[in-house]
């Protein structure tokens, strides 16, 4: 469903993403300077809906910490980065709970979108620089899914203008 005939799409979740932009990266006869990830996001709180939010932050942090049932050893030091700054957490899943969503939140974070941190993890690798420019489809509730369906047309053409006014395409 996101899919845009100016970008490449590279999967859904965090595994195929990776895999697929390696095997797309490896088959380059020239390495891209910057790789710019196009798509949606859920709101964790009060922002608008159908914004843009762009971003070079992604992280991978897991409702199960939040509950204090998991740890990670990936280091997520938001402190240092600036308040301003549109924080994107990645993860397999998109959260429902307006409570987990305030956590989520109060930790520092902005955004939920599945797919960025591993585009950023397989770029970095790389040494290509990262951005994320993603548009709000829905916010972190029980009504997740069903305002996703419902806004993503109006997304899509909204992250189609912002590329297009950025000449980005």
């Amino acid at each position: 469903m996101e899919s845009f005939e100016f970008a490449k799409a590279v999967g859904i979740g965090m595994v195929e993403p990776a895999i697929n932009l390696t095997k797309i990266l490896l088959n380059s006869k020239k390495l891209p300077k910057k790789i710019i990830f196009i798509g949606s996001c859920g709101l964790y709180k009060d922002e608008k809906l159908l914004e843009i939010y762009t971003s070079t932050q992604a992280f991978n942090y897991e409702i199960s910490a939040i509950m204090g049932l998991s740890y990670t050893p990936i280091e997520i030091n938001l402190s240092t980065v600036s308040q301003e700054t549109t924080i994107i957490n990645s993860s397999n899943f998109i959260t429902t709970s307006k409570d987990i969503a305030t956590k989520f939140k109060n930790l520092g974070f902005s955004v939920e979108n599945m797919e960025a941190y591993s585009i950023k993890c397989v770029a970095l690798k790389f040494g290509i620089e990262f951005e994320s420019i993603l548009c709000a489809t829905n916010y972190c509730d029980e009504n997740a899914h069903e305002n996703f369906i419902q806004n993503y047309p109006k997304a899509k053409e909204n992250i189609t203008k912002y590329i297009k006014s950025k000449g980005i395409i």
